[in-house]
């Protein structure tokens, strides 16, 4: 939680810290609590923790932990699971919320407690999509957690294909351009540039970069990437020049509002896991980037060009590069991209 918890080199294992033939430790009956129990994960270090000190701490009902490495975490977690929480509070981050869900797949597996996300990240995307306030206290939480307001969410499921290594867990997936946008992203952050105005700040420069690049400039490059749909077990399209063994950019999130009140899958954005894809860093198709984005502008001439969306619960991923995953950098092979459990989340 102090830094990364995850190094790039290996994809994180969360069965490292109990085998999974092991029985999940069993969660307690809640007996009609007049009062919630709440776990909260807090990470001091995020954007807007810093220098504040933890909401409802002397609270008994309140247990507030901030975890230093993955394996405190997961243990945090599984210590929650034992006294069977009503509430699992998330005091960070985007980063912090893939971090817990993340460690939390071995312990909560398909049934996690309702989720309560406290938004002081830089970017804060799944705040958005859950339409959160920048500044939403813990008791605001309660409050609306107690008068019933709720959204389902189901986060992306990023795991080896051959079953070598646990999952990752989280909201916005990446490759190609994608993982060069959120290095853009980290700057503008470092440059005061935060949330919306971050996003906007980086998608104008991937743009800009991408128009105007020469050859050798890394945004006119694509990545070698294999896409599968693990229904039919073909590729997916593949239209325009190039090759067709590599992509510019492949996004996928279960989201259905952006930021910016952007339309990325349209006006009428379906539920569950989408990805939109890019073949080949076409100019036209570029310089129209904004409209496709703001306005959800899609037709058979972007098809036809190579911009694709498509709407799939699972795909085979073989990349030869990086891939992001709510704002981290995770190394290339062969994955399996798909949806993970649904989560219920309090909202205002």
């Amino acid at each position: 939680m102090y830094g990364t918890i995850y190094e790039f080199e290996t994809l994180p294992t969360v069965g490292e810290q109990r085998p999974r033939s092991a029985p999940r430790p069993a969660r307690q009956a809640r007996r009609g609590r007049a009062v919630p129990l709440v776990g909260i994960i807090r990470n001091p270090r995020s954007h807007r923790n810093k220098g504040h000190a933890p909401e409802m701490e002397d609270c008994s009902n309140i247990l507030t932990e901030t975890p230093r490495t993955r394996t405190d975490l997961y243990r945090v977690l599984e210590g929650f699971a034992q006294r069977g929480i009503d509430y699992l509070v998330v005091d960070g981050g985007d980063g912090t919320v893939r971090d817990v869900l993340t460690c939390g797949a071995d312990v909560f597996g398909n049934h996690w407690p309702a989720f309560i996300v406290l938004p002081k990240g830089k970017t804060n995307a799944l705040a958005i999509d859950l339409g959160l306030p920048n500044h939403w206290s813990l008791a605001e939480a309660l409050a609306a957690a107690h008068r019933g307001n709720t959204l389902v969410r189901s986060p992306l499921r990023v795991s080896s294909r051959d079953g070598s290594a646990g999952c990752i867990q989280g909201f916005i997936f990446g490759t190609g351009a994608f993982a060069l946008a959120t290095e853009a992203g980290q700057e503008a952050h470092r440059r005061g540039a935060f949330n919306s105005f971050a996003v906007g700040l980086t998608v104008l420069w991937g743009i800009i970069q991408t128009l105007f690049g020469r050859a050798g400039n890394p945004w006119r490059s694509s990545t070698p990437t294999r896409l599968i749909d693990r229904e039919t077990g073909r590729d997916l399209p593949y239209d325009g020049r190039g090759n067709p063994n590599e992509r510019f950019m492949a996004v996928a999130t279960t989201f259905e509002k952006f930021p910016l009140g952007a339309k990325p899958f349209g006006r009428d954005v379906p539920a569950g896991m989408k990805l939109a894809v890019i073949d080949w860093p076409v100019r036209w198709v570029i310089a129209l980037l904004p409209l496709i984005l703001m306005f959800g502008i899609m037709g058979r001439f972007l098809d036809r060009s190579g911009a694709h969306r498509f709407a799939t619960s699972a795909i085979d991923l073989d990349i030869e590069g990086p891939y992001i995953l709510d704002g981290e950098a995770f190394p290339a092979g062969n994955y399996v991209l798909e949806e993970g459990p649904a989560i219920t989340f309090v909202v205002p």
